[in-house]
């Protein structure tokens, strides 16, 4: 099953702040990407999966933000 950016942080029980911090990023750009303003990179997806201990595949991303290879 896949879950939002948003779902995995509050299961991992950390705030915005904290969260930003162990991804390296401020906690605006985590704001917009749980706000599905703007999408991760394929390198901040790869570190959101190292600090939520999941894989790409748990991660939901809205088709209007999901780039394809094609593109």
């Amino acid at each position: 099953m896949k879950v939002t950016i948003k779902a995995l942080r509050v299961n991992a029980d950390l705030s915005q702040q904290e969260a930003a911090t162990a991804l390296g990023i401020t906690p605006r750009t985590l704001q917009n990407w749980e706000s599905n303003i703007t999408a991760p990179t394929a390198q901040q997806l790869v570190r959101i999966c190292n600090v939520y201990g999941c894989t790409l595949n748990d991660i939901f991303l809205p088709s209007k933000l999901a780039k394809s290879e094609e593109e």
